[in-house]
């Protein structure tokens, strides 16, 4: 199976073994998208979501550690894997 077969598998609203949640791979789709100026982005995430900031960013984070995510989306996952690390040795 390649990459595009799993990104075409698993339309249901939890994902199965292997496979991402719904929410998760909208989570992924969201941050690949670009945003231009302030609360854009946070309004997505209300609004096409339904979550807060806050706990958008907390499931991001895990998704960013999780193997399905990457195999998913290998190109945002890392892209925004550097990022974090860049923050993080920043602090």
């Amino acid at each position: 199976m390649d990459v595009g077969d799993a990104r075409d598998e698993g339309h249901d609203e939890h994902g199965g073994a292997g496979r991402l949640a719904r929410r998760e791979r909208d989570i992924l789709a969201l941050e690949r998208r670009g945003f231009t100026g302030p609360g854009v982005k946070e309004r997505a995430i209300r609004e096409e979501l339904g979550l807060a900031p806050v706990r958008y960013y907390q499931l991001l984070n895990a998704l960013l550690d999780d193997p399905r995510a990457l195999a998913h989306d290998p190109v945002t996952v890392n892209r925004l894997r550097r990022i974090r690390d860049t923050r993080r040795s920043e602090r």
